[in-house]
C-alpha cells in the first residue's frame, strides 16, 4: 500500500490538490495552497510512517479559520477511514 500512495503522491499537481480542497468545500487562498501542497509534499511520507505523530493543529496559523476548520474535519474523517492501511 505504501508504494502505491507514494506512486500516485509523486504525481499530485497544485491543481489536483486545489481541486480536492475545492471538492469538500475548502476554497483556499493562493497562500494557503502554497504552504499546504509544499507541505504535504515534503511530509507525506514521514505521515504515512508515523501517522499517529502528527498534530495538525500545529499548522493552524497558516489558514484562515474557517478553511481550518473545514480542513480538520476532513483529515479527521479521510483519517478514520483509512488509519488501518497505514
Amino acid at each position: 500500500m505504501y508504494n502505491l500512495i507514494v506512486n500516485y503522491m509523486s504525481k499530485i499537481t497544485k491543481e489536483d490538490m486545489n481541486n480536492f480542497a475545492l471538492s469538500k468545500g475548502v476554497n483556499l487562498s493562493e497562500s494557503e495552497l502554497d504552504f499546504t501542497y509544499d507541505f504535504v509534499m515534503k511530509n507525506y511520507q514521514n505521515f504515512l510512517k508515523n501517522p499517529k505523530l502528527f498534530n495538525i493543529e500545529r499548522y493552524k496559523n497558516h489558514y484562515t479559520e474557517e478553511n481550518f476548520s473545514k480542513i480538520t474535519k476532513v483529515f479527521n474523517e479521510y483519517f478514520q477511514k483509512y488509519a488501518s492501511y497505514l
